[in-house]
């Protein structure tokens, strides 16, 4: 059994920047972040690997960057410019050959609020 725990989140101001956290229990190959928009469907993020092959959803990219430490078993999502539709409950997830929904570890969430 993984145990994700999280970090970071709040609110910030549109345009502003935050930087999400979340260490494993163990290393585990493949990790990520999900969000969940009040009313909406939980979607993924973005996911990197442990060799750090990395993807992104496209209405994030050049915003948002998905890196790990590997040593830390640690994930990080930095966002930048954000935008109020960002407002979400983010959520770490992690599995040991891809992220599905249904096989993931899961973090608690974390929620990021984009308002002014």
């Amino acid at each position: 059994q993984v145990q994700l725990v999280e970090s970071g989140g709040g609110l910030v101001q549109p345009g502003g920047s935050l930087r999400l956290s979340c260490t494993a229990s163990l290393s585990i190959h493949v990790m990520g972040w999900y969000r969940q928009a009040p009313g909406k469907q939980r979607e993924l993020v973005g996911s990197i690997t442990g060799g750090g092959s990395t993807s992104v959803i496209d209405s994030v990219k050049g915003r948002f960057t998905v890196s790990r430490d590997n040593a830390k078993n640690t994930v990080y999502l930095q966002m930048d410019s954000l935008k109020p539709e960002d407002t979400a409950v983010y959520y770490c997830a992690a599995n040991q050959l891809f992220l599905r929904a249904s096989t993931n570890y899961w973090g608690q969430g974390t929620q990021v609020t984009v308002s002014s």
